[in-house]
């Protein structure tokens, strides 16, 4: 007995048609494109410690709030301390949320730069 291999045909391929992507080093040929690149970079940096820094101080609210509430830790919901609670639903969120906002704003600087780049 011989083994046969059933397929489904295969539909022709949608490729979506390359944009022509110039990269780093043929953008710092010119002057034009060293100051797109250093625009680049320190947009994304700035991006970078505002959500860093936005999330930091989340995250010391959180502290100051279970300082100066010590009764949340006696507290319990279901056997489990209110502050653990508290962290679990609503700070684990808040590192979602900072990773999505930091990656969508980032592809964003890095489009800008490729329509830049394009134009040139």
């Amino acid at each position: 007995m011989t083994r046969v291999r059933v397929t489904a045909p295969q539909p022709a391929a949608k490729i979506a048609p390359k944009r022509p992507y110039h990269s780093r080093e043929a953008a710092e040929d010119s002057d034009i494109g060293q100051v797109f690149v250093r625009s680049l970079i320190r947009s994304q940096l700035r991006l970078a410690l505002v959500v860093a820094s936005g999330f930091v101080l989340v995250l010391a609210a959180y502290g100051f709030m279970v300082a100066l509430v010590p009764e949340l830790s006696q507290m319990r919901i279901l056997d489990i301390p209110v502050n653990w609670i508290i962290l679990g639903a609503a700070l684990y969120p808040v590192i979602g949320l900072s990773a999505w906002l930091y990656n969508r704003l980032a592809a964003r600087n890095e489009a800008r730069y490729r329509d830049l780049v394009e134009e040139r």
